[in-house]
């Protein structure tokens, strides 16, 4: 018998406007627990602005965004982070002088007990112990655990932020860019990490330029034009012509308008899920 599966997060109809600049124009997005889904466009298009407001950077004009099917308004992103919605930036923020452990914990530090705790000691042994068990559990391996990340690799540098996304977000992950200006090695783990972490259960929404890297780790892509979600691809029936013509609107043909319906039917049935 079909099941209907639940979206974990959607956005309906979102509007941002800037000014006398409407960056989305009542755009739609949806996600299910344990994939990973591209979202693609050319520049202009309204990736950024959508993810800011899916993560709680920004605030919608208009619309509506849900998470496990009830409607919610993110306060900011900390509040995002508190349901589970984490982010990895392009330029990862972190601190370069602090080892892993220190980087995975940076904000959320854990303190000793008792009088040390309260005099703003770390606990610096259980972080480093936990961040061993976090990276190991997601494949990421280290040399020295005590080493600064600016003598990472950009490779890992960019594991240790995900590592530090998937140790607090049990929900959904956006990364930006996040093999941007890594060699084809280190390009190739951090992929492997995407694909264990969505194993987990975890969504991973990757925006990216890359569609050929896309759609080697995708399992859906959406794709957004002029502030609008203009179509949604299964990443193992596209090509890479397809994306392209969608995101130029040079795909005006049945099959573009196939698409188009599929991104509209956010509950899709499947068959033994």
């Amino acid at each position: 018998m079909a099941s209907v599966r639940e979206p974990l997060l959607a956005a309906h109809g979102v509007v941002k406007r800037f000014g006398h600049v409407q960056a989305l124009q009542g755009a739609d997005f949806t996600a299910y627990a344990g994939e990973v889904v591209g979202l693609i466009g050319d520049n202009g298009a309204g990736k950024s602005t959508l993810v800011n407001v899916l993560s709680g950077v920004i605030a919608p004009d208009d619309g509506e965004v849900r998470l496990e099917g009830a409607p919610v308004r993110f306060a900011g992103p900390m509040d995002a982070q508190r349901h589970g919605v984490e982010t990895v930036y392009q330029d990862l923020s972190m601190a370069p002088d602090l080892d892993a452990a220190a980087n995975l914990y940076l904000g959320r530090e854990i303190l000793r007990g008792g009088l040390l705790g309260r005099l703003g000691v770390l606990d610096r042994p259980t972080m480093r112990r936990e961040a061993v068990t976090a990276f190991a559990e997601l494949g990421v391996e280290l040399k020295d655990m005590t080493a600064p990340v600016a003598t990472l690799s950009g490779g890992q540098r960019q594991s240790v932020a995900v590592a530090r996304a998937v140790a607090f977000a049990n929900k959904v992950i956006f990364m930006d860019e996040p093999t941007a200006a890594l060699g084809v090695m280190q390009r190739a783990r951090v992929l492997e990490t995407v694909r264990r972490v969505a194993d987990r259960g975890i969504c991973v929404v990757l925006i990216s330029h890359n569609m050929p890297e896309v759609l080697s780790v995708a399992d859906r892509v959406e794709v957004l034009r002029l502030g609008r979600r203009v179509a949604s691809f299964n990443a193992a029936d596209t090509t890479i012509e397809e994306l392209v013509g969608a995101m130029t609107g040079s795909l005006d043909g049945p099959a573009h308008k196939d698409a188009a319906r599929g991104a509209a039917g956010a509950g899709e049935s499947e068959e033994g899920r």
